[in-house]
């Protein structure tokens, strides 16, 4: 058997490699295979190396045409020393040719040493220090916070009291990315959440599923909207001794409220302007009554009518979010986005 030639050794611009290529392959296919995916290997490690001179920053006294000349000559004789040492591409590409071979050469091929791993490291260890090196220019980390814990304003005021006004600051993102290939609604519903959607639905999908069952409208697009204004339960409003008001949909108190109101600075958007303003918003005793109200306000104001008309025909997020836009819920140009959002980020019922 003709053994593969030795790259290590070799010009890297010697003509006379084909010829020898040709009778390594004419003596043997297990051979010739070898030397092959080893000049493919070489090749690879070539353009590679290419890459990263192009990735340098170039010096303006030294760079020329012929320093560029020379350096490309390096590189192709180092990419030839590296992959005669081996980084694991020629024999991954053995291993799906060597389909086409007899069998005493398939056995060659399975006897090849795994050598490619630990001479992989060596081959860089020798050609890594030859590269000028390259200037770091990293950013620093950012830090991770969670979407409900970002400095907020309080939720913003619809236009036309006492119409409920939503949260216009909300992350332009989605609190959490649903998974590409949706499980069923059994098994994905919590699985994929993070811990404060999660709790946040466990302790308000049964007040949800009761607005709905009055509404018409999908329990989960009620929760996603109270998540939406309320930050998942982390900005809710509340009484200046901290009292919690239980209001999670931003619903203004108005003159035809006879309960316990909580005064928050808001933003309401006028002409598309954000104005700061300071409103009186409903309390109430608990969330099952901020829930109850929610729905009423939904079926007793007739912006709503044709809104509620599409939920008992079958409504999806989309028209959901921008019915209440165009109802007046909010007047936050991106309110429907916003909500449309959260709700394909909040867990099924």
């Amino acid at each position: 058997m003709v053994a593969p030639a030795d790259l290590s050794t070799r010009f890297a611009l010697d003509v006379q490699a084909v010829n020898g290529l040709r009778a390594a392959a004419d003596k043997t296919g297990q051979a010739g295979l070898e030397a092959a995916a080893r000049q493919f290997e070489a090749l690879f490690l070539g353009m590679m190396l290419k890459s990263m001179r192009e990735a340098t920053p170039k010096d303006s006294l030294l760079d020329s045409d012929q320093s560029r000349l020379y350096m490309s000559m390096l590189d192709q004789q180092l990419s030839q020393s590296m992959a005669a040492r081996g980084v694991g591409l020629a024999e991954m590409m053995m291993r799906q040719l060597r389909d086409g071979l007899p069998p005493e050469a398939v056995q060659q091929v399975d006897s090849i040493s795994a050598r490619s791993a630990a001479s992989a490291a060596e081959a860089a260890a020798v050609a890594l220090p030859m590269l000028p090196p390259r200037q770091p220019n990293l950013p620093p980390d950012s830090a991770i916070v969670e979407p409900g814990e970002r400095e907020q304003p309080a939720p913003p005021v619809s236009a036309q009291p006492p119409l409920a006004q939503p949260e216009s600051q909300l992350p332009s993102q989605p609190l959490s990315q649903p998974p590409s290939q949706p499980l069923p609604q059994s098994q994905s519903s919590f699985r994929t959440q993070p811990s404060h959607v999660a709790e946040f639905s466990d302790r308000l999908m049964a007040y949800a599923q009761e607005a709905s069952q009055a509404t018409g409208i999908p329990a989960r697009f009620v929760l996603g909207q109270a998540a939406l204004e309320s930050g998942w339960g982390k900005r809710e409003l509340r009484a200046p001794d901290g009292a919690p008001s239980h209001n999670l949909f931003g619903i203004k108190a108005g003159g035809n409220w006879s309960g316990r109101v909580v005064e928050a600075v808001t933003t309401e958007y006028v002409n598309g302007v954000a104005r700061k303003t300071v409103e009186q918003f409903r309390a109430y005793e608990s969330y099952a009554d901020a829930f109850r109200d929610y729905a009423k306000l939904l079926r007793s104001s007739p912006r709503y009518a044709d809104l509620l008309a599409q939920a008992a025909r079958g409504i999806d997020v989309a028209g959901f979010s921008q019915g209440l836009q165009k109802a007046g819920y909010a007047t936050d140009p991106d309110y429907a986005d916003k909500l449309s959002r959260t709700i394909k980020t909040t867990p099924q019922s």
